[in-house]
């Protein structure tokens, strides 16, 4: 009987890398999972097989010592700064190592040009490994992931609405995917190399979605009324610092948001990739709401709750503004003269078309005619 590989997976107590540890363990394959501290979420490892290492994604030391005895890998950047200084360190190691194959999570808008800095490092991270002489490489280039929707959910459950900068209420333009179908093709391209070597896959929902329709969805699953209200970049930066976020990510939301609104993520989608990598539905939305309210706390209508809700609320208004471009220059990111969005980048719109070979995978029926990017700029 043949002895399945050993596959590190990194960031394993995040969004993605948890499902895809947890999924790889379902399957059988022994599992060394890479996380930060001895938490919960490495104990829900832990109890299902795993093996735990704890250490910091960002050290060669750590890293080298994570490899060792590995075949295969799932390369998963933090989401903090410094990406591009993870995925050179996972890359020097990964060579050592004589890794044969590596997952890597990507991003849909990944570009050279594009204005997010942690964009292009992602973007940069792809090629460094693509230069590996003894690996293999599948990317998972994901768009707006379903999960995003419920950074608001405390303010969806308790206040009936849900406030993002994502534009026109009416508008469709995103096929969200759960964290468990992203993870569900990292397993695939994992446990069979020969197969996925070589190629992209973007997964998405059954279907794109409007943020009204996004909202009627969670109001459905939270069995009240919520609405969908379109707000400023400046109040979500705002709701993100009281949420107890860092610097990084208010700087690059601002950029993905306006991508949303540009229509980024309606392009070419919906896909097969799901159902073609795992032979099974994508999930569909009201089946991850119902599955993240059930697991969140601030779900609960109770009065708590409620109170709680309004008091964060009183703190977003009355915190300071945040300033992304004043935080791009405090933390020296490297900014171009000339950036571009994906919609005005002939290259990105080129390597993205499916048709061209962006992935083996064609995009769903629905999908087949759906406008680029720069016919959906409102």
């Amino acid at each position: 009987m043949a002895i399945k590989p050993r596959i590190l997976v990194t960031s394993a107590a995040g969004n993605t890398g948890l499902p895809t540890a947890l999924q790889l363990r379902e399957k059988g394959y022994p599992v060394r999972a890479l996380v930060r501290s001895d938490d919960h979420r490495a104990k829900r490892l832990k109890d299902a097989g795993a093996e735990i290492f704890i250490g910091d994604q960002y050290s060669f030391a750590d890293l080298r010592h994570a490899m060792e005895g590995v075949q295969r890998a799932y390369h998963c950047a933090p989401a903090a700064p410094n990406v591009l200084h993870f995925g050179s360190v996972f890359a020097v190691a990964a060579q050592e190592a004589k890794l044969e194959h590596v997952v890597m999570l990507g991003q849909w808008l990944a570009d050279a040009q594009h204005p997010s800095v942690g964009t292009r490092e992602v973007w940069l991270n792809e090629h460094v490994l693509n230069l590996l002489p003894d690996t293999t490489l599948t990317v998972n280039n994901v768009g707006w992931f379903a999960e995003n929707y419920f950074w608001a959910l405390e303010s969806v459950a308790q206040l009936g609405i849900l406030p993002m900068p994502l534009g026109d209420g009416t508008i469709r333009k995103n096929a969200p995917p759960s964290n468990e179908d992203i993870a569900a093709v990292n397993v695939a391209a994992l446990i069979d190399p020969a197969a996925h070597a070589g190629k992209t896959y973007r997964p998405t929902g059954p279907e794109l979605l409007s943020p009204n329709e996004i909202a009627a969805i969670m109001g459905k699953v939270l069995t009240r009324k919520v609405k969908y209200q379109n707000v400023s970049e400046a109040l979500m930066l705002k709701a993100l610092t009281v949420a107890g976020f860092g610097e990084m990510m208010p700087t690059q939301l601002c950029y993905y948001a306006d991508e949303y609104r540009r229509g980024a993520f309606a392009v070419n989608a919906p896909t097969n990739a799901v159902r073609d990598l795992t032979g099974r539905d994508p999930e569909d939305f009201e089946t991850i709401a119902r599955r993240i309210v059930a697991m969140r706390p601030e779900a609960q209508r109770i009065a708590a709750n409620k109170l709680k809700a309004i008091r964060n609320f009183a703190r977003i208004l009355t915190t300071s503004k945040v300033e992304p471009a004043a935080i791009e220059r405090r933390r020296n990111h490297v900014l171009l003269k000339s950036p571009t969005f994906v919609g005005d980048s002939q290259a990105w719109r080129e390597s993205h078309d499916p048709s061209a070979g962006y992935n083996s995978l064609q995009p769903h029926s629905k999908a087949s005619s759906h406008p680029l990017v720069s016919d959906l700029v409102a």
